[in-house]
């Protein structure tokens, strides 16, 4: 899978956030272990701690599309309104519990920056855990 299409696929997904009370748009785009790409937007509520991120969205999608295929390879996450946007501590441990290897954000000039998951959550407590 073409990283590019990722990136887009998450960039798409941004412009459909439902985000009136902030005005801060997330799109994120999951790419699976057999290639197939998962996105979600950012859904706010006038009830702030209902809102729910992008990342966790397209992870839901992925999760109602294929029980066969819940290991994630990578997300790319994207703003129109932010750059660099990361993933929120919330997201990183959902993402980690499907075995995140990558996460692809772009930085202010529109590059994509790589991090393995690891760096950007060190230290993780998942299933392997309990």
């Amino acid at each position: 899978m073409d990283l590019s299409h990722v990136i887009e696929a998450a960039r798409a997904a941004s412009l459909k956030a439902y985000a009136p009370y902030s005005n801060f748009r997330v799109g994120a785009a999951i790419l699976t272990g057999s290639g197939a790409v998962h996105t979600g937007c950012n859904v706010e509520n006038a009830s702030y701690g209902l809102a729910i991120c992008a990342e966790r969205n397209a992870v839901a999608r992925m999760i109602a599309a294929n029980a066969d295929d819940r290991r994630i390879r990578l997300v790319a996450v994207v703003s129109p309104d932010a750059a660099p946007c990361f993933p929120c501590g919330a997201c990183r441990q959902v993402l980690h519990e499907f075995g995140c290897e990558e996460v692809v954000v772009l930085d202010a000039s529109g590059e994509h920056e790589r991090c393995p998951f690891s760096e950007i959550l060190p230290h993780a407590f998942g299933p392997e855990d309990l």
